[in-house]
C-alpha cells in the first residue's frame, strides 16, 4: 500500500489489515506495554479518557494521530470507553518470533457492553444483560444472556400491542446493550437510553439461528427448550450467539442451556409503573438509592443481591410459590439470632456464581479458585445453621433450599491440595500450585533448588579448593553466573576455568559445571510456569465439569440470602407477614409507604399510617384533599405492599390481606415525551389508554389527578368517563385508587355503586390549616392551594393577590357578583355590557389562567372607557 511515492511501514500495513475487520470498534493494538489507538481511534479515545494525543511518523513526511494506555491498566480505560457506548477491539501479540520482523498480531475478544466479563468493569449487584429483538408485524422475538452468569432465555410474543410489550421487557430487564437488525427501526430504544448494537439482517435469518442453536447445543431439534415451534424466539436467541461468536467466543462455553419463559406467568408492570413506583431506582436520580430496592436489600453476597433485584422485577402470580417464599422468610424471621449468625456466615460466600462460570470459560484466576475453594469449606457450617432453623421452623422451602446445596468434596480436595493458601491474583509468575499436587512441578522445584545450592556453595568450594581467597561467584543479568578472579592470582587459575571476560583488575571464568547449573536455575522459572499453567488449567476443567451441581448450590445460596435479607428488613423495619389469597380482597391495616417511612425516620419524622380496606361492592375510591396532604404517597404505598406481598415479602402494616393481582397500572405525576413527539397531556392519555385497554378485574390501578393537563372543563369530563368506564365495563371492575382536585367528582358515590368517597383529613383553626395525612371517610371541598403556596414560600403580596381572585372567582360560580365587596378584589363597577358578557360566560369551562385574562380584558375595557 502506497500513498504518492511514501511507502507505508509493515506494522502500519498490520494495523490497518486488522482495523478494516472492525470498522465500528475502537482497536487498542498491542505495542510492548502498551495498547495504541491511531488515527480517528487516537482522536475519540484521547477526548473521552483525557490523555495526551501524540503522533506517529509511518515513513517519511508522514504522522499519524496516536494515543496509548498502559497494558496494567487498561481495564479501567476499556471501562470508560464502554460506558460511554463504544466497542473496544483488543488486538494482541501472538508469540514471541517475529515474522518478516514484526510479531504477529489478531483480535482476541472485542469488549461491548453486553460482553463485559472483568469483575473490575461489572456491577457485583445487578446482572449485564445482552438483549435481542426482533419484530415481525404483531410477532416478537426476545432473548437475553448473562455470560458471567450463565442465564440464558427467551420468549416469543404475539400482540397489536407487541411493540408495548417488548418495550416493557427491555424496561425489566434494563439490558447494556440490545441487539436489533440493521433493517429495523430502533430509534424508540436509543430514546430510552439503551445501547443498541445493529446486526445484519441475515445473522437473525430463521434457519441460521435454528442451525447455530443446534450446533451450539449439540441437538437435533430445539423442541427441548420449548422453542421449537417459535420462529422469533428462535431467530433472537441465534442472533445472540453469532454475537458472542464474534466479540466473545469462549463465553460461548458458558451457555449450557437455553430457558424460555411467559409474562403470563408473573405480575405485568409496564415502563410508567415502574418508573412511578421506583422499583429499583428513583425517577429523579436514577440510582437505587430511594428505591424500594434500597429499603430491602439487606443481602450480603453479589448473587442474593442480583436475585433481590430480580424478584422486585417479577412479582409472582402464583399463591402458593407466594407463600412458599414467605414461608421461607417467616422461618428466618422468628430467631433473631440465628438470623444473624446465618447473614454473619453468608458474608464470606462472595460471588460463586460467577467464579464457576469463569472456571468454565477458563478465565478464572489463581485467587478465584482459592475463593472457591474456602467457600465450599464453609458449606458444611451453613448447611448446620439451615438445620438449626429448620428444626424450629419446620419449613418445606428451606429444606428444599437444603437439598439444592452440593457439598462438592471431590472439588474441595482437589483445591485443598492443588492451590496454596493465597494464590496470587494472576498466573505471570510461579506460586499457585501447591507443593505435592504435580510430581512434575515438584522435580523441576527441587532441581532448582538443588542447583541454587550448589551454585550458592560453589564460592566456599573453589577458594578451598585453589587456594584463591579473594575468588569471587557473582551474577549479572548479561553474563548471567561467573567466577571471579583478580589478575595478581591468575596464575593459580585451574585448567577447566574458561575465560569469559577480562577486565582492567580481574578475569572472569565460567565452568562446564557452573554452566550447567546456571542453565537449570534460569530455565526453572519458565519450566515453572509453564507446568503451573497446564495444571491449573486442568483443575479449571475439572471445576467446569462439576458446574452444574456447584452453580445449583450458588443459586440455593442466593435464594437462602434473598429471605435472610428480607427477614432482616422485616424487623427492622417492623414489616408484618401478609395474607396473600386467590380472593378478591384488599384490606391493608396501618399501612405505610416502605420509602417515604424509612427516609422520614432518618430525618426523626413519624410516617403516620392509613388503612385501605375495599368493601365487597367497591371498585373505586375517589380520594380527595389537599396538595402535600399525602394522596400520591397513599396511592404508592398500597401498589408497593400488593407488590411486595407478591415478591414475598413482608409489608408495611399491622396487617395485611391481600389477593394476588395480575397486573398493577399506575398513572402519576406531570411528565412529557418530548423525544416522541408527545406533551405533558398526551402522555398522560397514552398511560390512561394503555390501562383502560389492558387492566382485568384482577389489576390494581391508581390513577393521580387525571384531566389536569388540559382545561377544568375537557379534564374533568375525561377524570369523570374514566371512572365510569372503569366500573362499568364488563371487561374492567379492576380494583381503583383514584386521587383528584375535582370535588365535583365525589358526587359519582351516589350515581355509582362500586364508587366510595375518602379524603385526607384536615385540621383548621382560624387561618392555621394543619394536613393530617390520614385518609378518612367522605369527599373534601376545598385544595388549600393556596395555603401550600404559602408554605412553599410564594412572596406574600402574591399569596395575598390569589386569595382575593380566589373570592372573586367563587362569588361568580355562585352568581353574587354584586355582593363581592370592590374593597377586597379592587374591581370597578361594572356597566350593563359587561354585565351581560359575564350572564354568557362558562364559568366551568374556563381555567383560572383564562379566568384572570377575561378579568384583565375588562379591567382595560373599564381603564379605556374611564379614560
Amino acid at each position: 500500500m502506497t500513498t504518492g511515492r511514501t511507502k507505508v511501514t509493515r506494522i502500519r500495513k498490520q494495523y490497518l489489515s486488522i482495523k478494516s475487520q472492525y470498522p465500528d470498534a475502537i482497536l487498542f493494538f498491542r505495542l510492548g506495554d502498551f495498547y495504541e489507538t491511531f488515527d480517528k481511534d487516537a482522536e475519540i479515545t484521547a477526548r473521552e479518557l483525557d490523555i495526551v494525543l501524540t503522533s506517529r511518523s509511518t515513513s517519511k513526511g508522514v504522522a499519524i494521530p496516536m494515543a496509548g494506555v498502559p497494558h496494567h491498566a487498561a481495564e479501567n480505560y476499556i471501562a470508560r470507553l464502554i460506558g460511554r457506548g463504544y466497542h473496544v477491539a483488543i488486538c494482541e501479540q501472538i508469540g514471541s518470533e517475529t515474522v518478516r520482523g514484526i510479531l504477529p498480531r489478531k483480535v482476541v475478544r472485542v469488549v461491548t457492553p453486553g460482553t463485559i466479563i472483568e469483575p473490575g468493569m461489572l456491577e457485583s449487584g445487578r446482572n449485564n444483560y445482552l438483549a435481542a429483538v426482533v419484530l415481525q408485524g404483531r410477532d416478537a422475538g426476545f432473548a437475553f444472556v448473562d455470560i458471567t452468569t450463565g442465564e440464558f432465555r427467551a420468549a416469543q410474543f404475539s400482540s397489536d400491542a407487541v411493540d408495548r410489550i417488548i418495550l416493557d421487557e427491555i424496561t425489566r430487564i434494563s439490558p447494556a446493550e440490545l441487539l436489533v437488525p440493521d433493517d429495523m427501526s430502533h430509534k424508540i430504544f436509543l430514546k430510552r437510553g439503551v445501547n443498541v448494537s445493529q446486526l445484519p439482517q441475515w445473522k437473525f435469518e430463521a434457519a441460521s439461528s435454528n442451525q447455530i442453536l443446534r450446533d451450539h447445543f449439540d441437538v437435533t431439534t430445539l423442541a427441548g427448550f420449548g422453542i421449537g415451534d417459535k420462529k422469533q424466539a428462535i431467530r433472537a436467541s441465534g442472533a445472540i450467539l453469532h454475537y458472542l461468536g464474534d466479540t466473545q467466543s469462549g463465553a460461548l462455553r458458558l451457555l449450557s442451556s437455553l430457558a424460555t419463559y411467559n409474562t403470563n406467568d408473573y405480575m405485568q408492570l409496564d415502563a410508567a409503573t415502574r418508573r412511578n413506583l421506583e422499583l429499583t431506582k428513583t425517577a429523579h436520580s436514577g440510582e437505587a438509592l430511594g428505591s424500594l430496592l434500597q429499603v430491602l436489600d439487606d443481602t450480603v453476597t453479589p448473587m442474593g443481591g442480583r436475585l433481590l433485584r430480580q424478584w422486585i422485577n417479577r412479582p409472582l402470580l402464583d399463591v402458593s410459590a407466594i407463600n412458599e417464599r414467605l414461608d421461607g422468610v417467616s422461618s428466618i424471621y422468628d430467631n433473631g439470632v440465628l438470623r444473624s449468625r446465618l447473614r454473619d456466615h453468608l458474608r464470606s460466600f462472595g460471588d460463586l456464581e460467577r467464579l464457576v462460570n469463569r472456571a468454565m470459560g477458563a478465565i478464572a484466576s489463581p485467587r478465584d479458585m482459592g475463593i472457591i475453594r474456602d467457600i465450599l469449606k464453609r458449606l458444611p457450617a451453613l448447611m448446620t445453621l439451615l438445620d438449626e432453623v429448620q428444626s424450629e421452623s419446620k419449613c418445606h422451602a428451606l429444606l428444599e433450599l437444603e437439598e439444592r446445596i452440593d457439598l462438592a468434596p471431590e472439588i474441595l480436595e482437589m483445591l485443598k491440595h492443588a492451590i496454596v493458601d493465597d494464590p496470587p491474583a494472576n498466573l505471570q509468575k510461579p506460586g499457585s500450585v501447591r507443593r505435592g499436587w504435580s510430581k512434575e512441578l515438584d522435580h523441576v522445584v527441587a532441581t532448582s533448588r538443588n542447583a541454587r545450592d550448589w551454585i550458592a556453595g560453589l564460592e566456599a568450594l573453589e577458594r578451598k579448593q585453589t587456594g584463591i581467597k579473594s575468588l569471587k561467584v557473582r551474577y549479572n543479568k548479561v553474563f548471567g553466573y561467573f567466577i571471579e578472579v583478580t589478575k595478581a592470582n591468575a596464575e593459580m587459575v585451574p585448567d577447566d576455568y574458561i575465560r569469559k571476560q577480562t577486565l582492567v583488575n580481574a578475569e572472569r571464568y565460567i565452568t562446564p559445571d557452573l554452566k550447567e547449573y546456571e542453565t537449570t536455575v534460569l530455565n526453572a522459572e519458565e519450566q515453572m510456569l509453564a507446568i503451573e499453567r497446564r495444571v491449573f488449567s486442568a483443575v479449571c476443567s475439572e471445576v467446569g465439569e462439576q458446574a452444574a451441581g456447584l452453580l445449583r448450590t450458588a443459586r440455593a445460596i442466593a435464594h437462602i440470602d434473598v429471605l435472610t435479607a428480607l427477614a432482616e428488613a422485616a424487623a427492622r423495619m417492623d414489616y408484618v407477614r401478609p395474607q396473600v389469597v386467590e380472593d378478591d380482597v384488599l384490606e391493608i391495616v396501618g399501612g405505610r409507604h416502605a420509602v417515604v417511612e424509612q427516609t422520614m425516620q432518618h430525618s426523626g419524622y413519624l410516617f403516620i399510617p392509613n388503612d385501605c380496606r375495599f368493601l365487597p361492592h367497591e371498585r373505586v375510591w375517589v380520594i380527595t384533599g389537599p396538595n402535600m396532604s399525602g394522596k400520591s404517597t397513599f396511592l404508592r404505598q398500597v401498589a408497593l405492599c400488593v407488590l411486595m406481598a407478591q415478591v414475598g415479602s413482608f409489608v408495611p402494616a399491622e396487617s395485611a390481606h391481600i389477593g394476588v393481582v395480575d397486573r398493577i397500572f399506575t398513572r402519576i405525576g406531570s411528565r412529557d415525551e418530548i423525544h416522541a413527539g408527545q406533551s405533558t397531556f398526551m402522555v398522560e392519555m397514552v398511560e390512561a389508554a394503555d390501562i383502560l385497554n389492558n387492566a382485568t378485574p384482577s389489576s390494581l390501578v391508581i390513577l393521580d389527578e387525571i384531566g389536569r393537563g388540559t382545561s377544568t372543563y375537557d379534564g374533568l369530563a375525561l377524570a369523570w368517563s374514566i371512572i365510569e368506564h372503569l366500573h362499568d365495563h364488563p371487561g374492567l371492575g379492576s380494583k381503583t385508587l383514584f386521587a383528584t382536585h375535582y370535588h365535583e367528582l365525589t358526587d359519582l358515590e351516589n350515581q355509582l355503586s362500586g364508587v366510595s368517597n375518602y379524603n385526607v383529613a384536615v385540621s383548621e383553626e382560624g387561618d392555621d390549616v394543619v394536613f393530617l395525612h390520614q385518609i378518612v371517610d367522605g369527599g373534601a371541598d376545598r385544595s388549600y392551594g393556596i395555603h401550600v403556596a404559602r408554605l412553599a414560600g410564594v412572596p406574600k403580596a402574591a399569596v395575598h393577590r390569589a386569595e382575593e381572585i380566589l373570592t372573586g372567582l367563587e362569588a361568580l360560580g355562585r352568581g353574587v357578583v354584586s355582593e363581592a365587596p370592590k374593597s377586597e378584589i379592587g374591581w370597578p363597577p361594572l356597566g350593563n355590557e359587561l354585565l351581560r358578557e359575564l350572564e354568557q360566560l362558562d364559568i366551568s369551562s374556563m381555567s383560572p389562567l383564562e379566568a384572570l385574562n377575561k378579568l384583565f380584558e375588562w379591567q382595560q375595557r373599564y381603564k379605556s372607557s374611564d379614560g
